[in-house]
């Protein structure tokens, strides 16, 4: 398995990342190739595609061991599934799959032809093994069932972010941020109403709490300055 690109977007960190690709739709990330792979003619053709399939590497969750069950978060991280019945990182072979929009093919001086994508739910500088068009004819199936999935699929918090705090994010980073949010980026095994929550967004560090379905922004940091 070789590396092929590298993608680049706002998540700093794990927490805060989207459970599932697309969404965050307006969330933006930008993919790079390596290069031995900067080779436009590698792309002929795919400015055809409104959307692709990313096969990645969950870098930050490689071990030796796995186990047969895991704990999924919508699930409340106590009731264990078959970790082929998942999507969790935690795998034999750590290997992600994410469909996003292609938005942009994009020619640049020192990166090559780099690709503009959104709803990527990848960590910023996430290996990329290969790229491959997504086909609504084949590869959407919306009779699909979903499994547990289906069961906790509407889930979401009501977001109270203040506008005095909501004003110091960037404007076109706010719709995105706010859809984290509503999706509920704690673990889903601390449920502690009294806990602040803070995680790294862009140039930004968001502190929150949750009270049942309430999300209560508290507090935005702009990380140069914490630096």
């Amino acid at each position: 398995m070789k590396i092929i690109a590298t993608i680049h977007n706002d998540f700093k960190e794990k927490f805060g990342i989207p459970r599932q690709s697309g969404i965050t739709d307006g969330f933006i990330s930008k993919i790079v190739f390596e290069p031995k792979y900067r080779v436009k003619e590698a792309l002929r053709g795919i400015e055809g595609y409104s959307h692709l399939w990313l096969i990645w590497q969950f870098s930050k969750s490689v071990r030796d061991d796995w186990s047969p069950t895991v704990r999924p978060p919508r699930l409340g991280g106590n009731k264990r599934m078959g970790v082929f019945a998942t999507r969790s990182p935690f795998r034999p072979n750590p290997i992600g799959l994410s469909s996003v929009k292609l938005l942009e093919i994009r020619e640049t001086k020192d990166e090559g032809t780099v690709l503009i994508v959104s709803g990527a739910d990848m960590l910023d500088g996430t290996p990329i093994y290969d790229v491959k068009p997504y086909l609504a004819y084949t590869d959407s199936h919306p009779e699909a069932t979903c499994g547990f999935a289906d069961e906790v699929k509407d889930y979401s918090l009501e977001v109270d972010f203040p506008s005095e705090l909501l004003s110091t994010v960037a404007e076109e980073k706010q719709k995105s941020l706010i859809k984290i949010l509503e999706n509920d980026p704690r673990p889903s095994y601390i449920d502690d109403e009294n806990r602040i929550y803070t995680f790294a967004f862009a140039d930004y560090e968001i502190s929150f709490k949750v009270s049942e379905r309430n999300l209560q922004v508290t507090d935005v940091e702009t990380r140069n300055n914490k630096l």
